[in-house]
């Protein structure tokens, strides 16, 4: 390991020394982040809060959500200036701009790279968000700046799945052939901030890549540093070492917050679903009546006050609000008598304990405890291995707990969180695994024709039947939709009114300022 790591850290002290040279004059944003170490920096790797956050200042995509904003509608071009697609809605070309240069002097932008990304995405052994992609056909340079995408089937947005978000970054083909296993820490895109070091358990440093195609950035760097401890961050952060801050969603911090003086306290979407995902495959919960009775040990009215009404809101079905195909579904509702019959019935009578994988990121620690403490009114004990997040998203995709807290926000399409979380092929521990931590499924055929139907109104009965179906199973239990939270000072200008971002943290971008 100690081999690994210092190769590693040559390969980001070499990246410094080429990204050293682009850094501007400018002023350094300091970012804190609920985090003992960022984890992977390949962008179709990033999985976690921590790293989708900075890696969405790294890397672009052919398309992008305008900053601010997660909206469908207000996708905008990005390293694609223009584009067309044929009367059958399969065929998409897409016209790059000329010109983009990578970080690091790894040279323009082609549409080799373009090819070499989205296949790279689409397969399982270089991305986590491969099932994205299962519908393209061919990607392919029609020249140094056309490309070419042909789909086997329709899918419900396309766009969305090019956009400046997960999948859809941009890579150099060049550095990943290169720096291969090494590129997780030493990444190379395109975007408005270049990676210079990452120091473990510390911080991530960036620098203004003074050649980026909208503009050099009016910051010079970006420190994103490490602060696990929320008293810790908070301090740092009242004690101006920090100029953002990664917020609670709770009440009581948000008010306390906005206490502070000159600071600006930011609560926007998307609202994270969070779900307690149960393992229908393994003890206790193949049993549907234990899964029943931990649905009704859970009380989401109790949870909404806890963290906040500014923040929270109760989870409605396995697809959060306000994404196109969602459903409102009747859940079980609390019930510790009912929850104890169901687990007598079950063949525990006296109740039971699970043993839980958790990750030790404060706000969904806080949060599992509370559920830890409702379960425990019913006879069900959650023994909480609390790991480091990384860790935590390593083993959970091994299946090695039987009921996994995951919190998420996805592109706002029910395709994508049906697919993602809820469909056969994404079952963890599978050649074709994603986030299907349940193992449920049941409602895949609903899915697959939903995905491939071309009629707007019965794509919605057939995702609205797939929630039914995945309710009814209790393949997981929905408990509250979170909003985002960070804090400012208010000299730090974005450059856009924060509404929404899905990369699930400020965009930084060549317009962000200190004033």
């Amino acid at each position: 390991m100690k081999g690994l790591r210092a190769a590693l850290l040559g390969t980001a002290f070499a990246v410094a020394a080429t990204a050293a040279a682009q850094a501007q004059s400018g002023p350094t944003l300091r970012v804190g982040m609920a985090a003992q170490d960022v984890g992977r920096l390949d962008p179709h790797f990033a999985v976690s809060t921590i790293d989708r956050v900075v890696v969405a200042w790294m890397f672009s995509g052919l398309v992008r959500f305008k900053p601010g904003s997660i909206d469908p509608s207000e996708i905008e071009p990005d390293l694609a200036e223009r584009w067309e697609t044929s009367a059958d809605g399969r065929t998409w070309t897409f016209h790059l701009r000329r010109g983009v240069q990578f970080h690091g002097g790894f040279g323009e932008l082609t549409a080799e790279d373009v090819v070499f990304s989205l296949r790279k995405s689409g397969t399982a052994a270089s991305s986590a968000f491969a099932a994205d992609f299962r519908a393209f056909q061919t990607v392919e340079a029609v020249d140094s700046h056309t490309v070419r995408i042909v789909l086997r089937e329709n899918v419900p947005s396309l766009l969305g799945i090019l956009t400046n978000y997960s999948g859809g970054f941009i890579v150099s083909r060049r550095a990943v052939e290169q720096r291969g296993a090494d590129f997780v820490r030493a990444p190379i895109g395109t975007g408005p901030f270049a990676l210079d070091r990452v120091t473990p358990n510390q911080s991530a440093e960036l620098v203004a890549h003074a050649q980026y195609f909208r503009g050099t950035p009016q910051l010079g760097r970006v420190s994103y540093r490490f602060i696990p401890s929320d008293a810790s961050r908070d301090l740092a952060f009242q004690n101006r070492e920090l100029d953002v801050n990664y917020g609670r969603a709770d009440q009581t911090w948000i008010n306390r917050t906005r206490q502070v003086p000159n600071t600006v306290v930011d609560v926007f979407e998307p609202g994270e679903l969070a779900i307690l995902n149960l393992n229908t495959r393994q003890p206790p919960f193949n049993d549907i009546r234990v899964r029943q009775a931990l649905a009704h040990a859970v009380n989401r009215a109790e949870l909404v006050r806890f963290r906040g009404q500014d923040v929270a809101r109760e989870g409605q079905s396995v697809v959060p609000r306000g994404y196109l195909g969602f459903a409102q579904q009747p859940l079980l509702p609390p019930d510790t008598n009912r929850a104890r019959q169901l687990l007598a019935e079950a063949g525990h009578p006296n109740g039971l304990t699970v043993r839980v994988i958790h990750t030790q990121l404060p706000e969904m620690l806080t949060m599992m405890q509370v559920i830890q403490q409702q379960l425990r009114r019913s006879g069900i004990t959650l023994d909480l291995q609390v790991v480091e997040h990384a860790t935590f998203h390593q083993q959970i995709r091994q299946d090695l707990s039987p009921l996994v807290y995951y919190s998420a926000a996805r592109f706002p399409v029910a395709d994508i969180y049906l697919t993602q979380f809820w469909h056969g092929r994404s079952r963890v521990q599978t050649p074709t695994a994603v986030t299907n931590f349940s193992h449920c499924d049941q409602a895949d055929a609903q899915i697959d024709a939903a995905r491939v139907s071309t009629n707007v109104e019965e794509q919605k009965r057939l995702w609205a039947e797939a929630q039914q179906i995945l309710v009814q199973n209790v393949c997981g239990v929905p408990l509250i939709e979170t909003l985002l939270v960070f804090a400012r000072r208010d000299n730090v200008d974005y450059g856009y009114q924060l509404r929404g971002s899905m990369s699930l943290g400020p965009v930084i971008t060549e317009q962000t300022r200190i004033r």
